[in-house]
């Protein structure tokens, strides 16, 4: 079985395509990871201060909740 010019080449030319699609999904994914990175730093700080907040605040009882309706 012998490959004629044109089939190599489209060959060649679909090999490319697929490196380049591979490349660009690579940084997508890359960047996303920097994203999820950024936002889990951001959440861990916010539930780190959400501690702090109810470690601070003092504890209430039933009774001295008001009712909804005032």
């Amino acid at each position: 079985m012998t490959l004629d010019q044109d089939t190599i080449e489209r060959l060649q030319s679909k090999i490319a395509f697929l490196e380049r699609a591979n490349s660009d999904l690579s940084d997508v994914v890359y960047r996303q990871q920097q994203e999820l990175d950024a936002l889990g730093q951001r959440i861990a700080a916010i539930a780190e201060r959400l501690t702090s907040t109810q470690l601070d605040e003092p504890m209430r009882s039933s009774e001295d909740e008001r009712p909804p309706h005032y």
